[in-house]
């Protein structure tokens, strides 16, 4: 069932968002599905030789990731309740939206490109092409999430998306100021 969902979030089916949408069984599915597609993107970002440092960042921004993630959908639960008068749950949120994260798994094409550099010219068009089909799923899973009309679901997603990229780039800079990459992880531990 998991799959056939993610085959529908894949061809923008919306019917498939008013399904998870209504599902509370789905909830924890969705923040796992956030957590395995973030895992999977962290290792194509953090792409290197070695394999500790590689794995320790990806546990580190996997983890970050779905925090993000959260904090995003609750912003825009509590934007559109707020703002627009919507009857939305921040429960609703993370599973529409999590089941359209399944968009972002384009990003581990840069695993392809960290081993091996004559590939790497595909990763910029991959993830320009995975990031706009991210915020177009999106806005169809909020949408149908918010019950709104199209310029305030656009409003409740851009300012979504503004506050996930900003918790995404302050997070990662802050963990890097404080040497909490996996390369300052794993020197904790002696590795």
């Amino acid at each position: 069932m998991l799959a056939e969902r993610i085959i529908r979030a894949f061809t923008f089916r919306r019917q498939v968002y008013a399904e998870v949408e209504r599902d509370t069984a789905f909830t924890l599915t969705a923040l796992l599905l956030v957590a395995a597609i973030a895992f999977l993107n962290q290792l194509g970002i953090y792409a290197s030789t070695q394999v500790l440092n590689w794995l320790g960042s990806a546990i580190v921004g996997t983890i970050w990731s779905v925090i993000s993630f959260a904090i995003a959908a609750y912003i825009m639960s509590w934007m559109g309740r707020s703002l627009f008068g919507a009857g939305v749950t921040f429960g609703k949120l993370v599973r529409t939206l999590g089941l359209a994260y399944v968009w972002s798994i384009v990003v581990v094409i840069g695993v392809v490109a960290g081993l091996s550099t004559a590939l790497s010219w595909l990763l910029a068009p991959a993830l320009v092409v995975g990031w706009v089909m991210l915020v177009l799923s999106w806005f169809v899973a909020a949408k149908e999430a918010l019950d709104l009309g199209v310029v305030q679901t656009i409003v409740t997603v851009a300012l979504g998306w503004l506050v996930f990229g900003l918790i995404m780039a302050v997070g990662s800079w802050v963990l890097n100021l404080i040497g909490w990459t996996a390369a300052g992880v794993w020197s904790m531990f002696g590795f």
